[in-house]
């Protein structure tokens, strides 16, 4: 039998009667006591209309340090930035970015501690545009990032895999790698993630802790010996000379670079297992995020099947149905690879344009709503004064990374070379924006209706 959970409000916020009172839980979707967090997270999870799972501290650190894993990805793609940049231009950049980091995760730590939820951007977007547009920008963001996170695990064990190519081809001479290979490597990536958070899912939050050990440690112990052992250039060339090569290259030829350094085999090998082995726990946090994200947009009906896909199997504890969509997913875009890598490099591409857009979208609602003079929800984090000019910095850094992020790395641009990101942006918009003006919109239940800030 369902329980409910009754509507404390009898119109919703645009003033309209709501076509429903009362938001249906089944019982295999209730969690237990031990899983409900701290009174604070039950209040807020009671103020949002939701239910909650809790993570402590050091296990959310080593999920969020991991799920980004910033010094990998560098490392895995130095060959690329030093080719379109030089190291000039990897520095420089690479200082522009952690700037920009730091006003754009500033807004959404804000935005975090207001309405702490695993629906995120769609959520923020929901609560804090202007009443006219809501529901359909609300909804727009959730399909960008349900889409776009499932896209990112490929893109991920894209990346690892591509590792252990090159790899194999340091040690193996006569190893020539074939699409297929990478393809099985995929599949084999997101396989153990998906394995990683069904069936050792209680075991998560330990091997998040072990992994954030990992990823500290791994980067000091490939950092000192490349210092020790690499040649040094003068601060000149370091800092001031930036290249435009403009030429494609493969991820996995990176390694060269390793071994040209400490002209071992072993040493090489063990800076790469390490980065290996971090990637692939980025994964496991990759498929925990998008299945989540998919599962918190249909709680609100954004989805197709999302009776199915919000489901949680009794003693999971976790959305399993979300997760098995996941690993589909991943398993028939990888396959798209045997006939094409361009093909698939532009769907994994999509996660890039797809978080920077919802990034945009949901600080730009939030600034509208410092201009607008509407009070802010209250939060135990604020930027306070603050708030109005990081938002604005936020802006200014996100909107030329998001059409920068379309440009292609090489010109001239022909079928192969082409950055199909841009079609697969629009195409996602377009399609949820039929599906939402053809029905979607009847279904669709924007969180700023369920919650009641009152409590």
């Amino acid at each position: 039998m369902a329980e409910k959970i009754e509507s404390l409000f009898h119109t919703d916020k645009l003033g309209n009667e709501p076509e429903w009172n009362a938001v249906e839980v089944p019982d295999d979707e209730l969690v237990e006591a031990k899983y409900q967090g701290t009174a604070a997270d039950r209040h807020d999870m009671r103020m949002l209309g939701r239910v909650q799972r809790n993570f402590d501290f050091i296990p959310i650190l080593g999920f969020s340090t991991v799920l980004i894993c910033t010094w990998e990805l560098l490392f895995a793609n130095l060959l690329f930035a030093l080719t379109d940049g030089g190291t000039g231009g990897l520095f420089w950049g690479f200082t522009v970015a952690i700037v920009a980091c730091i006003f754009i995760y500033l807004s959404m730590a804000e935005m975090a501690s207001m309405t702490p939820t695993a629906g995120g951007q769609y959520h923020w977007v929901s609560e804090f545009s202007p009443r006219w547009c809501q529901k359909y920008l609300s909804y727009i963001t959730g399909w960008l990032l349900a889409i776009g996170w499932q896209g990112s695990i490929v893109g991920l064990s894209f990346v690892a895999g591509t590792i252990v190519q090159g790899l194999i081809a340091l040690n193996d001479s006569s190893y020539e790698p074939q699409q297929w290979h990478g393809t099985l490597l995929i599949i084999a990536a997101v396989a153990i993630a998906i394995a990683i958070n069904t069936l050792l899912a209680k075991t998560l939050p330990m091997a998040e802790f072990l992994i954030l050990v990992l990823h500290i440690v791994g980067l000091f112990a490939i950092i000192i010996p490349l210092l020790t052992i690499a040649p040094k250039n003068s601060a000149r060339v370091a800092l001031l000379q930036i290249t435009n090569s403009g030429g494609w290259s493969t991820t996995g030829t990176s390694f060269m670079l390793f071994s040209n350094i400490t002209h071992s085999f072993a040493g090489t090998a063990v800076m790469a297992a390490i980065i290996i082995v971090t990637l692939v726990f980025a994964v496991v946090s990759e498929v925990a995020t998008a299945s989540r994200q998919i599962w918190a947009f249909s709680r609100d009906d954004g989805l197709p099947f999302s009776k199915f896909l919000r489901r949680v199997k009794p003693g999971w504890n976790i959305p399993l149905n979300a997760l098995w969509v996941s690993l589909g997913f991943g398993i028939v875009i990888a396959l798209i690879n045997l006939g094409s890598s361009v093909a698939l490099n532009a769907i994994v591409s999509l996660t890039i344009s797809a978080l920077l857009a919802s990034y945009i979208v949901s600080i730009g609602c939030l600034l509208s709503k410092r201009l607008r003079g509407e009070p802010l929800p209250p939060s135990r984090f604020s930027l306070g004064r603050w708030g109005f000019g990081i938002n604005i910095a936020a802006l200014v850094f996100l909107i030329p990374f998001f059409f920068f992020c379309f440009f292609p790395t090489a010109r001239p641009v022909d079928a192969q070379t082409m950055n199909w990101n841009v079609s697969m942006f629009g195409g996602i918009t377009i399609f949820a924006t039929v599906y939402y003006v053809a029905g979607g919109r009847k279904f669709y239940r924007p969180p700023v209706l369920i919650q009641n800030r009152d409590i």
